[in-house]
Formats: structure tokens, sequence, C-alpha cells
């Protein structure tokens, strides 16, 4: 908002004068909040600090002692310089005093060897200055209207973040009070470069109050959070100290964010919401991408370097709990609680709802972990039992094939809930010719082949009411044990083996034959998947 020394000193009014720095050369950047012409010796404990101080030097003294006290002075108060002109008190240059004074305390020093119109400079730059804080204002006031806009239309940290960006041009990071990166816009810059090494960069800054500007690392950050309860840090990355405008936009963003996290209580928390976003892309992705990677990592979940082991659990909801998005928050509270556990077993994992049915979750460990302890310490925690089933997908070391760990926890899980067993951890071995029938459940011959098998049956049924497929699945999960498939369906043998006959003479197949039996089990079996 204010011009520096040196933009002063490019004024016409002032190179008329033919200024001359003569000390303090490196404070030329220094802001000027004012200019005020002082005649006055002992004018430092009138100062408020910033102003740029004119005088002709007429009533300075010369002893070498008293321009050195006047010098301090005038830094004590904080003046932006001082700017002596060579025309009435001196004319060949100025003391050494007073030079040796303004070098010690790195105050700019100008002299002008021409007289010089001190009322047209003044008027020049406080214009400048005043003309400046009436922009800001205005920027300030658009900024509100903004901010208020985005409030008030529920607007998604996502597109809170890609405004401060756009009104900033700086990168913008929302991050948890664990330095964990829910959201960010890296404002057309590396998003890699941005997020590398964050967790570690992040927890070395503090500024001790709710919005400060941290100059080692060159970032501008205000604290996130409402009614007491702060829950997040919002960080504009700024290798120069930002200008108040900046500030305004960092904190409104902030009470948007916050408001937002307020009113978005039914829907799922920021950090599951960036954990989603993570597993979905590794999901789709062959070979995860540096950025995608730098993300994983800013969450506080390093891909590289360590085993990977997919998670998945699935509530057992019933039929009428689903209907209506009802099943949501139960897979909410399943999310954080699965969270809270590998908290608690000190397990970095990634964890969302991954679809209306389904908790996913990609688990990171060390390469000397014990996985099978890892899950069954977290199955523990959870404990799934009655309420749910938990399954774990292959172990694998890389980033590249945490898709395959992840589709697989999600069809053991798939097929483990149909199975009625209260085992803490599934796995596809457990699930034998059920978890071979689930990876393979999208293939269309698959499909194929259980409408060749079971069509005619299901045709009878459905014209003549009978129950044939039902009969026919009693018998094979029997193992073709005719008495106790009759058993198991509570009908007579006399009648139950009527049936059996009635549908060889459909099926146009012997029961008895292993591998007729296998084949109509194995169709039962294909149209049972979700």
């Amino acid at each position: 908002m204010y011009p520096t020394v040196a933009d002063v000193l490019a004024l016409p009014v002032v190179r008329h004068g033919r200024p001359r720095v003569v000390a303090g050369a490196e404070g030329l950047d220094a802001r000027v909040r004012w200019v005020h012409v002082a005649e006055v010796a002992d004018i430092g404990h009138l100062l408020k600090g910033g102003e740029l101080v004119l005088t002709t030097g007429i009533a300075l003294p010369d002893d070498a002692a008293a321009l050195t006290r006047y010098l301090d002075g005038l830094a004590e108060a904080g003046v932006a310089g001082l700017v002596v002109e060579l025309v009435r008190h001196w004319n060949e240059g100025l003391p050494p005093a007073l030079v040796e004074a303004a070098a010690r305390h790195g105050v700019p020093l100008i002299t002008l060897s021409r007289e010089t119109r001190y009322v047209t400079v003044t008027e020049t730059v406080n214009g400048l200055i005043v003309d400046a804080q009436v922009a800001e204002l205005r920027a300030a006031e658009q900024v509100h209207q903004v901010f208020t806009e985005l409030t008030v239309s529920g607007a998604e940290p996502v597109a809170v973040l890609r405004e401060v960006a756009r009104m900033t041009g700086l990168p913008v990071v929302l991050e948890t009070l664990a330095h964990e990166v829910l959201a960010y816009d890296a404002a057309g810059t590396d998003p890699g470069e941005l997020l590398s090494g964050w967790l570690s960069r992040s927890r070395l800054v503090h500024v001790g109050e709710r919005t400060g500007y941290h100059a080692d690392a060159g970032w501008l950050v205000t604290v996130v959070g409402a009614r007491g309860h702060d829950w997040g840090r919002l960080v504009v990355v700024s290798e120069e100290p930002p200008p108040h405008r900046h500030v305004v936009v960092i904190e409104r963003a902030a009470s948007a964010l916050a408001v937002h996290r307020l009113v978005a209580r039914e829907s799922d928390s920021l950090e599951r919401q960036a954990h989603r976003a993570v597993l979905a892309e590794l999901a789709a992705s062959p070979a995860p991408s540096a950025e995608l990677l730098a993300r994983a990592s800013a969450l506080g979940v390093p891909l590289t370097r360590h085993r990977l082991v997919g998670v998945a659990i699935r509530p057992r909801l019933t039929e009428a709990r689903r209907p209506a998005g009802s099943a949501a928050p139960v897979l909410r509270d399943l999310a954080e609680t699965v969270s809270l556990a590998a908290r608690r077993a000190k397990v970095s994992a990634l964890v969302a709802v991954s679809d209306e049915l389904t908790v996913q979750a990609l688990l990171s460990l060390s390469p000397k972990a014990n996985v099978e302890a890892v899950l069954d310490r977290l199955a523990t925690t959870v404990h799934p039992g009655r309420t749910a089933v938990l399954a774990a997908g292959t172990t694998v070391d890389s980033p590249a094939d945490a898709r395959r760990t992840l589709a697989e926890a999600v069809q053991v899980a798939s097929a483990a809930l149909h199975r009625g067993t209260d085992r803490l951890v599934h796995r596809l071995e457990d699930l034998r010719l059920r978890g071979l029938l689930h990876l393979l459940a999208g293939d269309e011959r698959v499909q194929a082949f259980a409408a060749r098998e079971l069509g005619p049956l299901l045709s009878r049924d459905a014209a003549s009411g009978t129950r044939l497929v039902q009969a026919l699945r009693h018998y094979c999960e029997q193992g073709g044990n005719k008495s106790a498939a009759a058993a198991a369906a509570h009908t007579s043998r006399t009648a139950y083996y009527q049936q059996l006959a009635r549908i060889e003479k459909v099926l146009g197949v012997p029961l008895e034959e292993p591998e007729s039996l296998l084949s109509l089990y194995v169709a039962l079996l294909v149209r049972e998947l979700p």
C-alpha cells in the first residue's frame, strides 16, 4: 500500500533535485507511511515511524555529537529515511558524523544538490499514499463481498481456496492442526514442489497469533475455526511480506471455511474428502503421478518405500436401512472409527467412504511391519463382528500396485458379506471359490455361463410359480446329499425327490454327476454376486 524510499526517489519532482544516497542504501526498500518536512533538531520523539523526513538542514547543529543524537532519535522513531537539501546550510556535503550515524542504523540518507519544492514533494507522495489507501479500502470491500457470497452460497473449500489464489496470485494450502493437507490451490505453480515435505516444513512454522507472517518460511498463516474450536490453518505461500489486502483475504477465507464446516455437519469431513480424492485417483491411476504421491505424503501417508495394504469395511445393513441414503451416517461414523483406530494403532492410512456401501482404507506400513499383526489390531479396535466385515487385499510394495490391493479388498468384502462368518479379517484365500467368482464378476463370459446353466430352470419357475432353483440350491449346498437337502428345504423326501427329477428333466443333465453338480453350483454363486 505504501511506496518505498526508492519509489519516492524515482518521482520526477524528487529527481529534479538530483538525489544521491550517501548512507543506508540497504534501507531503500523501507515503506514510506508519510512525508514530513521538519526543521527541528529534536524531532524524533514527535514521529510515529515510517516517515520520510525532509529538511534543508538550516536548523541542524554542526556539532558532531548533536548530529549523532539527531540521527539516533530518527532511527529510534523508525523513520523510513532522511532527505537533506544541500543549498542553505551545507553546500559541499554532509558532516561525517551524520553520515556515519545513518550508516550505523541503516537509515537511508539522501542529499539533494538543487533547491527542491518540498511542498510539491509532500503533496505528490502523500497523494500517492492516500490514493493507495483508498484503493486498498475498495479492494478490501470487494474481498468482503466475494467471501460473503461464497459463505452464503455454501461454497466448498476448493472454491474458497481457488478465490484466495486468484486474489493473491499465490499458492494457498488448507491443513489440519496436525499439518495434514486437506486442500490446496497451487496458483499455477508445481503442486509437487508446493507439497513436497509439507509435514516437516509446516511443523516448524509458528506465528504466535491467529494471523501472522513467518518471514523465514515465507508463509502467511491464519488459524481456521469457530466457536472456540480451532481445527486447521490456512497458509498463503508468499516470499515477500504480504500487503494488508492479502491479510484481509486469508482471514475472510478462513471465516468462510469455518462457517462451511459448521453448516456441512451432515457431509464428510474435509479430511475424509481429501482422503477420498487421493484414494479415487490411486484406484484409477496405473502409474501415480509425483503430485499424487506428494498429496498423499502431505496427508501424513507416505506411499513410496512402504508396504501398502488395501482394506475395505462393509457394514451389514438391512434392506430397511438402505433406501433414501439412510446408510450414509452409518458409513461416515464407520470411516471416522476406522481412522481413529488407525491413529491409535500408529498406522498411517488413507480412509474414506468410497461408495454408498463401503469404507475403504489404504494402510502404509514400514518394510519391517508385521502386516497380519497390524490388521488384527486394527480389526480388534474396529470390531466388525456381526455389524460389518473387514477385508484386506494383498500386500504390495509399490504405489503403482495400490489400485490392485484396494480393488481386491473391496471384492473380498463384498463376497464375505454373504458368508455370515465372524472372522475379524477376510482375505481372498479365505473365500476360495466365492472369492474367485467375485474377482471375475465383471466378466461377461461368467454371466453368460450362469445364464446358460440356469436359464431353463429360471424360466420354468417364472412361468409355473415353482421353486426349483431354490430346491437346486439346497441340493448343491448339501453336496448332493438328498436327505440333508430335503431337511434343509423343510420338505418331505418324496416331494423333494420329485423336485430333483423335474430339475433334471428341465435342464437335461444328471444331478449325480460331479461335474454337473459343480457347474450348477458355480452358476448359482454367480447369480448371488452383487
